[in-house]
């Protein structure tokens, strides 16, 4: 069975763009969330095996929601999205539980990589 994933970014493109190399990957994509408070309810409602994270977000920022998940769900695999020279919020997010990260803009073999090494 394919593993889930729940891909959360504030840009429209960003979500279409993962979906599709997710997809093409085997993996399938369990929802998508434009914002933090959003991706932490769907969090909930989809139990998905893994959460790409944009850090940068209206409502609640990609760090916050780390927090937010990991309080619920200590377990979550979760890989922040990340444009170049983010590199203190990436540290930031991995030290609130985040696994991993990509960069912006997305390489398809990068991106599955990464999921890779963490749900197979």
């Amino acid at each position: 069975m394919a593993k889930r994933v729940l891909i959360t970014d504030d840009a429209l493109f960003m979500r279409v763009t993962l979906k599709n190399i997710l997809e093409k990957g085997g993996y399938e994509v369990a929802g998508e969330a434009s914002n933090g408070r959003e991706s932490v309810e769907m969090y909930q409602q989809v139990k998905p095996d893994l959460v790409t994270m944009d850090i940068t977000m209206p409502e609640l920022d990609g760090i916050s929601a780390v927090r937010e998940i990991k309080k619920t769900d200590p377990n979550a695999n979760i890989i922040m999205c990340t444009a170049m020279g983010q590199k203190q919020m990436v540290l930031e997010a991995v030290a609130a539980g985040a696994k991993d990260f990509i960069v912006k803009p997305f390489q398809p073999d990068k991106v599955i990589e990464a999921l890779q090494k963490i749900i197979g």
